[in-house]
């Protein structure tokens, strides 16, 4: 498969369109390095083969997340907001008006406000193995921390370098920071980054922190937003620290619309796992 660009919200984004049937629009599995390859390569997804499954009845919009994978990125305070516009620009960029959406991991925390901002677009969701819990956000705050820590130490600078010298993603080691990717797949950006005002600078990447992971379930939307929400939506359990189970409970108990597959994650097979997002996805109309 060849995969396009396309300039959303200001934005380079790299992303796929492949398959057959109605439109969805996929948010990656992946936390900072949310990737369409993440739909093939990652751990659950790649051994269930779901995009492959989901392509022979979808037409399925996978996408790199802005500052992952080959995407560009802007260094500001990213909001779930600004996730939910990439998804929001890339669909009207390729003409789609109302879609199916499915987020894996972190990508259920913009699903669900894509669907409470836009309710109009979207038709039905899946959100499977919903990133969350107390752990989870622990996790995510340590990781600002420590490249808040590195930056203090080391400026700038040193993060470009650090950049340079390994591989290692912000989710792998949180010294690098947000902007990675864009660090090393962008000289223009990686320039402009190393001019930035190091005390601004920090209070964006500490806003970040704090403002993305504010809570011990599902970040994102608002419960009373989900309350309000009659689109019908399949949950998925995750079973680890950072797709808590209660994270896939919380969004049971808000969602009004909620079916819930009580599956353990060693049962979410290449023979059920797939079948049962399409047969959930298949009982809803555009």
């Amino acid at each position: 498969m060849s995969t396009s660009t396309a300039v959303v919200d200001g934005i380079v984004t790299r992303y796929e369109v492949a398959g057959a049937g109605p439109p969805l629009l996929m948010f990656s599995p992946g936390g900072f390095n949310a990737t369409l390859d993440g739909w093939e390569t990652h751990g659950l997804y790649q051994r269930t083969r779901m995009l492959a499954r989901l392509r022979e009845r979808f037409t399925c919009i996978t996408f790199d997340k802005r500052e992952s994978g080959r995407s560009g990125g802007r260094v500001e305070r990213v909001r779930w907001t600004d996730y939910v516009n990439q998804g929001i620009g890339l669909l009207d960029h390729l003409g789609y008006g109302r879609v199916h959406v499915m987020g894996a991991c972190v990508g259920c925390s913009i699903a669900t406000l894509l669907a409470t901002t836009h309710r109009d677009r979207v038709a039905g969701m899946v959100l499977y193995s919903p990133a969350g819990g107390p752990k989870y956000r622990r996790r995510q705050h340590a990781r600002f921390a420590a490249h808040l820590a590195y930056v203090a130490e080391h400026g700038l600078t040193g993060v470009g370098a650090l950049a340079r010298a390994t591989e290692a993603g912000f989710s792998d080691d949180g010294r690098v920071g947000p902007w990675v990717s864009v660090l090393r797949s962008d000289a223009e950006f990686a320039a402009r980054y190393l001019e930035l005002d190091v005390d601004r600078y920090q209070t964006i990447v500490a806003g970040m922190s704090r403002l993305l992971f504010d809570r011990d379930t599902v970040p994102g939307a608002e419960p009373e937003d989900l309350l309000a929400l009659d689109i019908p939506a399949l949950i998925v359990p995750g079973q680890d620290s950072s797709h808590a189970p209660s994270a896939a409970r919380y969004l049971q108990e808000c969602l009004p619309a909620a079916h819930y597959w009580d599956v353990p994650v060693a049962e979410q097979t290449a023979d059920t796992a797939p079948a049962r997002v399409i047969e959930f996805l298949e009982s809803l109309t555009l």
